[in-house]
């Protein structure tokens, strides 16, 4: 099974996308975006998508490092926010985590505390939003969507994901048509959370052979056709299957029972945002 890139024709995935974010900023009423930057390749992509779009002085990036955020994606920010000329705001919120832990009722583990980085995070996004009228803007790839590789009502809250859409290998090839910094786009993909976490680590395949796994089960292709392809056990393709199953409830607004004529999020539709 070939890559995903060939899939994209990435002039014109800028073009849908930068008309995506025009046009759903004109119609909120908003005078522009904030981003969450993190010095990775995918905010990277869209803080760049959305400045060129909207222009310097309407896109807003954040950055919010703590005491285990990677030197690199320190260095890597500036390098993009000095290559692009983007506006960014730095906070550190290691205090902020250390007294907000002290509060927790059971004392967060390494994976709570982790989530409660990402949602300390939003909050002060979600703020500077609230304050200066923009939309927050997220940067979840369509990988980390399918498979709930994200913290809820965190890094994965947002008003619009302009990148929702695009499988991590494919945010890659975008990023090398934005002319992004090399040294952004091949460093191991982090979130930073603990010291020596990577992305590949925690989900035990590289980003090529999860997204060749997803493309598969987005066809409806049987998981032992996609095992035959990409020559890997079914059993890890089992495992794909069952994150993104597991996870639904991170991708969608909370249930509710259907007692009226119309029910919210079932049958009583809210209009969509068009241009």
């Amino acid at each position: 099974m070939p890559g995903l890139e060939h899939l994209l024709n990435n002039k014109e995935a800028t073009i849908i996308i930068k008309d995506f974010i025009k046009t759903y900023v004109s119609n909120s009423g908003c005078t522009g975006v904030v981003i969450g930057l993190s010095g990775g390749v995918d905010s990277a992509t869209v803080a760049v998508l959305c400045k060129e779009t909207l222009g310097k002085e309407k896109t807003h990036c954040l950055f919010l490092p703590d005491e285990t955020t990677p030197a690199d994606d320190r260095n890597h920010q500036k390098t993009l926010t000095e290559t692009f000329d983007i506006n960014c705001e730095h906070i550190d919120i290691t205090p902020l985590i250390h007294q907000f832990s002290s509060f927790c009722l059971k004392h967060p583990d390494k994976l709570a505390l982790a989530n409660l980085k990402a949602r300390i995070r939003m909050t002060l996004i979600f703020e500077y939003a609230n304050m200066s009228k923009n939309l927050v803007c997220g940067t979840s790839n369509k990988s980390e969507l399918l498979i709930g590789y994200f913290t809820k009502y965190g890094d994965g809250a947002a008003d619009i994901q302009p990148i929702g859409d695009l499988y991590k290998t494919q945010v890659f090839a975008l990023a090398q048509h934005l002319k992004i910094p090399k040294e952004i786009i091949k460093k191991p993909p982090t979130a930073g959370l603990w010291k020596g976490q990577t992305d590949e680590k925690e989900l035990k395949m590289n980003y090529e052979t999860l997204d060749k796994i997803l493309y598969g089960l987005e066809q409806k292709l049987d998981v032992d056709d996609i095992a035959q392809q990409l020559q890997i056990n079914p059993s890890d393709i089992q495992r794909i299957k069952q994150m993104r199953t597991h996870t639904q409830h991170k991708r969608r607004s909370p249930l509710i029972p259907k007692l009226g004529l119309r029910t919210i999020g079932i049958d009583w539709r809210s209009p969509v945002q068009e241009g």
